[in-house]
C-alpha cells in the first residue's frame, strides 16, 4: 500500500519529521523515501523542484496527488487511511476541535523557535541587532509560557485530550526541538514531561531524526529562555 508513496525528507526537520510519524501511525512503512542533505543544498535539487517548486522539505506524494505542506500531508493521511493504524482525528467535536487549534497553533510556535534559531545561525555576531534579538526572544518566552499552561490544563496527557492525535503528530517535534537546543526543562516541566512521555513512542523511535542519533548534543542557544 505504501509503495505508491514518495519522501523526499532532511533530517531534523520538524514539518518532514510530522510525516514520517504520521505514516508510522498509519502503519504505512515501506514507501519511498529519499534523505536528503540542508547542508549541501539537496533541497533544492531537480528532483526536489519537480515536486515542490518551493525547493523545500518535505516533498510528499502518494499516487499522482502531491502535498508539499507538512500539515496538509497529515490530514490527507489521516482521513484516506481512517481504518488503519492509530485513529488521528478524534470522533468528540469537542476533542476535535482541541486537536485542529492546537495543531496550527503549532505552526506558530515552530515558527517563534524558528525565528530564535535561524537568527542566529544567518546572522553573524557582529552583525545581530540587539532590538531583534530581544524581540525574538521575548515572543518564543511568551509562546512557550502559553504551551506550559495548556499542557498543565489538561484535559489529558496529550495535545487534545486523552489519545494520541494529529496535535500531537504536527506538535511533537518542534517541542522535541526545543529541547534539542537545551531548553531547560526546570523552567518548562510540563512542556519536558509531555516531551520524555512520548520519546519512546513506536512512531516517533521509528522517525528520530538520524542526524540526532548520531550527534545527541547540540548547541545550548535556548538554555536561558
Amino acid at each position: 500500500m505504501a509503495q505508491d508513496m514518495t519522501l523526499l525528507w532532511g533530517s531534523g526537520s520538524p514539518p518532514c519529521w510530522r510525516v514520517m510519524i504520521a505514516l508510522e501511525e498509519k502503519n504505512l512503512q515501506g514507501y519511498n523515501q529519499k534523505l536528503l542533505s540542508f547542508e549541501k543544498g539537496e533541497h533544492k535539487s531537480p528532483e526536489v523542484l519537480a515536486m515542490n517548486p518551493r525547493g523545500q522539505l518535505p516533498a510528499f506524494k502518494h499516487k499522482a496527488y502531491v502535498l508539499n505542506e507538512s500539515n496538509a500531508a497529515c490530514i490527507y493521511l489521516a482521513n484516506q487511511f481512517q481504518s488503519q493504524g492509530t485513529q488521528l482525528i478524534p470522533d468528540c467535536p469537542a476533542e476535535q476541535a482541541m486537536m485542529y487549534q492546537r495543531m496550527f497553533e503549532g505552526l506558530t510556535l515552530n515558527q517563534k523557535m524558528a525565528d530564535v534559531i535561524y537568527y542566529t545561525w544567518k546572522v553573524p555576531e557582529g552583525e545581530r541587532h540587539d532590538s531583534a534579538v530581544k524581540r525574538n526572544k521575548e515572543a518564543l518566552i511568551a509562546e512557550l509560557k502559553l504551551w506550559e499552561g495548556y499542557l498543565n490544563k489538561g484535559p489529558g496527557s496529550f495535545l487534545a485530550g486523552n489519545k494520541f492525535s494529529l496535535a500531537d503528530v504536527v506538535v511533537y517535534p518542534s517541542i522535541a526541538y526545543l529541547f534539542r537546543f537545551q531548553l531547560c526543562g526546570e523552567r518548562y516541566p510540563n512542556l519536558a514531561a509531555y516531551y520524555n512521555s512520548l520519546k519512546d513512542r513506536a512512531s516517533i523511535k521509528a522517525s528520530w531524526p538520524p542526524t540526532w542519533l548520531e550527534s545527541p548534543d547540540k548547541s545550548a542557544m535556548l538554555k536561558d529562555f
